[in-house]
């Protein structure tokens, strides 16, 4: 992707099922668990840049023994400094307390049954330590003792924020985790009282409560009373200290979970792929965690996994299959072909047949597989063309003729290169943006001047400053006569409030564009019009709220907008034709019939949150606010 664009973090669960000396005397190391946990995080760090962290729980320590461990980074090399800072407490020991299970469980930090990793790609605020999950929920009754770390955005998190303050509580920041945290946390010393209330009145002990709650405790119940008000796309894993653990998704499937489980395993994470390679299972083997449902392990080890919210229509994030998750999953690496194959015959269309002078590449470098993708078309569209032509011409053709007809073939080539990012110390500002914008260089002497035509794909383009302020610069210089961007993603109309940063309307091109066609055509009262019928919802409850922003949409085709977002990104005194084609949001679906949350593209959202926050940010953007929409 030429625009950089934060989105959903990465997630990481492991529960030891099996006493911790089996695995040091399977496995050799009684680090099995940490070695597993650093594994997952490092398959998965595409997925988080600002920071990771870590949480360990051990079962069954006697009190005045320290049985919760977290360690957080925020530095450039985040997991390298997580788990160097863990390794520290090994460093000095020597080979017999190395290979002591008891000893190391009880006399060092990290050593426990329960496993739980984070990867933070912040979408809003600052990048603080503070930030970084999990995050700790302390209490001395160790099952109010609570590790959280997830995925997610709530759009209603003033609403949760309020809630909170109606329990009682007095929360000291505003923010999605930790309101989260509070919540289940509340819930989860309500549930506590309720045990202890119980157990009380038949004369068991305080210290004998303490066991019965670890054994009645009801995690179930927990999750459906804190997630009763949750609007957002979210996947959320808890640790409780005494050791019932749990993993809970979305009812939407917005965000993606995934498990695999054994009889000395259960591990969650956020992309398949990780768990794969971490345990050196199956596809098949690895299961995908279904909509509203929680992954819930007791701390006797028992396994369950009810529902814990009403499941609503399956809108499982598409960008996740277009560009987040890695493509190493067979599933993601097919539909990404798929997105990049369902483009070619417009491509073929729009350079006439023209193999002879026409060079197809990709902008690097996730956009790879959908270039395989749209090469594969290319030759089916193209055979397609050799068959009609054969058929046309029949026996009027000679043998060298045939011949040359079926030697065309498309001309493949590198011609965007993405060069390392390059510090610059020129003070001038006009001097360092054209530095900065030449991280994009060129294959020089392949395009015949003024005659080939360029045609290169990219994941998708939200904002377009990086195309028209670098690559078609950079492109022009090789003299094509036209150049063809291609997005395999449609395009991106509208706010993103389910976890990527993409929060303000003037910040895409789509939306510039609509915006330039309505002045252009002396639309402005439509927009005031919109923007009142915005205002005037703001009052209402989120069930009630529709989004207006579509009726603007609606107004110019497809290809209009297109072509607008072509004039704008268009760099000023460029010699080349330009022209930009989007995937459509129904070829999206075909390439990606399970992922079918497209939002950001049609407008259409899953939680009723979703319209509030596009007038939301419609309104921020007649009124000039910076603002955030949510």
């Amino acid at each position: 992707m030429s625009d950089q664009i934060k989105h959903e973090c990465g997630l990481a669960f492991i529960r030891l099922l099996k006493p911790l000396e089996y695995y040091k005397e399977k496995y050799g190391t009684n680090l099995y668990g940490l070695n597993k946990l650093q594994l997952l995080l490092q398959k998965q760090r595409n997925r988080g840049q600002d920071g990771a962290g870590i949480a360990t729980i051990k079962l069954d320590m006697p009190p005045g023994h320290r049985y919760i461990s977290r360690k957080r980074s925020i530095s450039p090399q985040y997991l390298k400094d997580v788990f160097d800072g863990v390794m520290t407490h090994f460093q000095d020991l020597n080979p017999d307390q190395l290979e002591d299970t008891k000893w190391l469980k009880y006399n060092r930090p990290y050593i426990g049954e329960l496993l739980l990793g984070h990867l933070r790609y912040g979408t809003h605020g600052v990048n603080t330590i503070e930030t970084c999950h999990p995050f700790l929920r302390t209490n001395n009754w160790i099952s109010r003792n609570l590790v959280l770390a997830g995925n997610f955005n709530m759009t209603n998190m003033e609403e949760l924020f309020q809630e909170l303050i109606s329990f009682g509580q007095n929360p000291k920041e505003k923010s999605d985790t930790v309101t989260v945290l509070e919540k289940i946390g509340h819930f989860l010393d309500d549930e506590v009282q309720r045990n202890f209330n119980w157990f009380k009145p038949e004369g068991y002990s305080n210290i004998e409560i303490n066991k019965k709650i670890a054994e009645n405790l009801d995690v179930q119940r927990i999750l459906q009373r804190s997630a009763r008000k949750f609007d957002g796309g979210y996947i959320m894993a808890g640790m409780i200290g005494h050791g019932d653990a749990f993993v809970f998704r979305d009812p939407s499937g917005i965000r993606p979970c995934y498990y695999y489980q054994d009889d000395e395993i259960v591990v969650a994470a956020s992309e398949r792929p990780a768990i794969q390679t971490a345990f050196n299972v199956h596809i098949d083997e690895v299961k995908e965690l279904e909509r509203g449902y929680a992954l819930i392990v007791k701390k006797n080890g028992t396994v369950y996994i009810p529902q814990c919210k009403d499941q609503k229509e399956r809108t499982a994030c598409s960008f996740e299959r277009i560009y987040f998750a890695r493509g190493t999953d067979r599933d993601i690496y097919l539909e990404r072909k798929k997105l990049g194959k369902l483009l070619a015959p417009r491509v073929m269309k729009a350079i006439d047949y023209n193999m002879k002078n026409t060079i197809f590449s990709f902008i690097p470098n996730t956009a790879e597989t959908s270039f395989y993708g749209l090469v594969q078309g290319i030759e089916e569209e193209l055979d397609k063309w050799k068959v009609r032509t054969i058929a046309k011409r029949g026996k009027e053709l000679s043998s060298d003729e045939l011949e040359k007809i079926m030697k065309i073939h498309p001309r493949v080539e590198k011609l965007a290169v993405k060069d390392a990012k390059m510090r610059t110390f020129i003070a001038d500002d006009s001097s360092r943006s054209e530095m900065v914008n030449l991280v994009y260089d060129v294959t020089y002497g392949i395009v015949e001047n003024e005659v080939d035509t360029l045609v290169l794909i990219d994941d998708s383009i939200v904002r377009g400053t990086t195309l028209r302020d670098s690559i078609l610069s950079i492109l022009a210089r090789l003299k094509p006569k036209k150049i063809i961007i291609l997005s395999s993603a449609p395009q991106i109309r509208y706010p993103d409030c389910y976890g990527i940063d993409m929060s303000k309307m003037n910040d895409f091109c789509a939306f510039q564009a609509l915006i330039d066609l309505m002045h252009e055509n002396n639309q402005e009262e439509l927009i005031d019009e919109v923007y009142h019928k915005c205002k005037a919802q703001e009052g209402l409850p989120d069930s009630e709220v529709v989004n207006h922003v579509k009726e603007l949409y609606d107004l110019y085709s497809y290809e209009e907008i297109s072509n607008r977002i072509t004039k704008i990104l268009t760099p000023k005194n460029i010699k080349p034709e330009i022209e930009i084609i989007y995937q459509t949001i129904e070829d999206l679906h075909t390439a990606c019939p399970q992922n079918n949350g497209d939002w950001y593209f049609s407008g259409i959202y899953p939680t009723p949150g979703g319209n509030r926050v596009v007038n939301k940010a419609f309104i921020n953007y007649i009124e000039k606010s910076n603002a955030r929409a949510y």
